[in-house]
């Protein structure tokens, strides 16, 4: 205003009540269209600007509150990126209104449209917008044309357009109808899932010996096929929950799932219904819920907040029971308001996993201290490291991920008494205490065949295979044996034998990985007599022999030699790294351990 006074303030738009019909609404959810580019309606819009010669076209579905753009031409920025805009930059909002073509030459001249902040942010001044509708003959947004000057539409130029909107309103209907046919095969295969769910829930568990392993695989199961987010508690000594696994059908919402959980440990009241279930080991149900509940079931007031944001309106917690009815721990799922709510049904599948998972939660805890007999009694075997002035040596043994056997690999490293360093490496056949027990056997009659002996590695292995056979011992395995003969501050002389093992690396000063390849020789214990050969190298100061058994390169998915390329090329460069990282940083790198692995690394001082 010149005179100084106040501008007008644009009175706000009111959305037309049309918008919001809910069959509308969910015509428009059917298909599958959201404010990205979709190659189909992005060439009706090329069609549009090229047939009508305007700068920009859109094919636009206007929703309740927005309108959005799977098919755009010309748009100016911001908008091309987003794809949308809010409802004060629509004039296709009216087409869905009054459900007819819309053809304006000079938006600015009329009342309906004049306030619309389109004109002014994205230059709207003539504007064409034809229906695109569903089967139904429901209006889900428009086809325009829209030119930044005025522009007198012709006949031909509306008639165009006209052709294209029902093309386009064929190719929308053809969606919904895919989305549809979707829809019903899903629910058919969700009912089938639900059967399968609870007919392999035992199975589900039984691949693992490991409790959070297996809770985590139960809750993997049940979200989102059971319920939006799920949590499954196990008990201590004391009654109160010991551990919690928390899981939530949007990844957006772990961190928030992850705390609840965190805080459901400490914080149940004695109202909680969880707590009830856990002391009775009776099944609890909830059919409408709320943040009341919550707020009655804890004494840390965060949850409620969490469960605001995690979503709840109905819940159901049934007990995990092992043998004799003793109560293990609780399963709880929850819906949000967006999904149907539990029911008696829903309660009676929950409580039927809950009686298989308690079964395996029990064995899976049995096994767990098993486990950790088994592990210590695997490290009892291995042996301490000798000290060498000229040499630094260093190993790790790790078991395979959910086994609560014992196995058969190993590592050996003992002085000579002329100061000569032997080293070995190997795997028996077998993941068990027999394996267990047979690898002790073979390590002690490599020492044994070994020591005090000035004979070369392959003359060893053969007196190995020959002792094998002579007292008659059923063993089957790889093995690799190396003698080193310390030099201080030279090179140091290195041979090797290996009885089938995967090969020996050297990490070169400076980065370089050699492959010490030899020609391929029979597994100890499976070979006629035969003379084993010696192969050599030499490790200058800062080189590092590494040996390792085949758990370090062996996948299911791919071949021994695709691992050992792999593990050659995680090598290079690693000569820098302390011994121990060095070790720590291979184990790392096993993704999923399918096999049981050792190592035994010497670097030359």
């Amino acid at each position: 205003m010149t005179d100084g006074s106040p501008a007008t303030a644009r009175p706000p738009i009111v959305p037309p009540a049309a918008l919001g019909e809910p069959a509308r609404l969910r015509a428009l959810a059917d298909t599958g269209l959201d404010a990205v580019p979709d190659e189909a309606f992005d060439r009706f819009a090329r069609l549009v600007s090229d047939l009508l010669d305007v700068p920009v076209a859109l094919v636009s579905l206007v929703s309740a509150d927005r309108q959005f753009f799977p098919g755009a031409v010309g748009l100016p920025d911001p908008w091309s990126e987003r794809r949308q805009t809010p409802l004060s930059h629509s004039f296709c909002q009216h087409v869905v209104d009054i459900q007819v073509p819309m053809v304006l030459p000079d938006a600015r001249l009329y009342p309906r449209v004049r306030e619309n902040l389109a004109i002014d942010d994205l230059g709207v001044v003539a504007y064409a917008g034809m229906p695109l509708t569903d089967l139904s003959g429901r209006v889900l947004g428009s086809l325009c044309a829209i030119d930044n000057k005025p522009r007198a539409w012709t006949a031909a130029q509306l008639r165009t357009l006209a052709d294209l909107a029902a093309a386009c309103s064929s190719e929308l209907r053809l969606r919904i109808a895919l989305d549809s046919a979707q829809e019903a095969g899903r629910r058919i295969v969700q009912a089938h899932e639900r059967l399968e769910l609870v007919a392999g829930v035992s199975e589900t568990l039984a691949g693992t010996l490991d409790v959070g392993t297996a809770l985590r695989r139960l809750a993997a199961a049940m979200v989102p096929l059971l319920a939006d987010w799920c949590l499954l508690t196990l008990i201590g000594p004391t009654g109160l929950p010991r551990e919690v696994v928390s899981v939530h059908r949007d990844p957006a919402r772990a961190a928030d799932v992850d705390r609840f959980g965190e805080l459901l440990r400490t914080g149940l009241s004695p109202e909680s219904m969880v707590r009830a279930v856990l002391r009775t080991g009776q099944p609890r149900l909830g059919s409408v819920a709320s943040l009341a509940d919550v707020t009655r079931g804890t004494t840390h007031p965060e949850m409620s907040t969490i469960a605001d944001r995690l979503g709840i309106a109905s819940y159901l917690s049934v007990p995990m029971q092992g043998v004799g009815g003793t109560v293990l721990g609780a399963i709880t799922l929850v819906n949000g308001a967006q999904r149907q709510q539990f029911d008696d049904r829903d309660l009676l599948t929950a409580v039927d996993i809950g009686r298989r998972a308690g079964q395996a939660v029990g064995n899976s805890s049995m096994y767990g201290e098993q486990r950790h007999v088994a592990e210590v009694l695997q490290h009892s075997m291995l042996p301490q490291l000798p000290i060498v002035t000229e040499l630094e040596l260093a190993a790790r043994y790790q078991p395979a991920a959910d086994r609560v056997e014992v196995g058969g690999d190993w590592y050996d490293a003992f002085v000579q008494p002329d100061g000569d360093v032997i080293a070995a490496i190997g795997d028996v056949a077998g993941h068990d205490i027999e394996a267990a027990a047979t690898m002790g056997q073979l390590r002690n009659l490599v020492r044994g065949n070994a020591f005090g002996r000035p004979d070369t590695v392959g003359s060893l292995m053969s007196n190995l295979d020959g002792a094998i056979r002579g007292l008659r011992l059923p063993i089957a395995a790889t093995a690799t044996l190396v003698r080193i003969c310390p030099q201080r501050g030279g090179v140091h002389e290195v041979t090797w034998s290996n009885a089938g093992h995967p090969p020996a690396l050297v990490v070169h000063a400076g980065g370089a990985v050699e492959v010490l390849e030899a020609t391929p020789e029979p597994l100890l214990g499976l070979a006629r007599p035969s003379t084993r050969t010696s192969q050599s190298t030499n490790l200058a100061t800062g080189d590092t022999l590494l040996l390792y058994t085949d758990g370090l390169i062996e996948r299911r998915d791919r071949s021994i030699d695709e691992g050992l390329a792999e593990l050659t090329d995680r090598l290079a460069g690693t000569d820098t790294l302390p011994l121990d990282e060095l070790c720590d940083l291979l184990l790392a790198s096993i993704d999923h351990r399918e096999d049981d692995t050792a190592l035994l690394a010497v670097r030359a001082r």
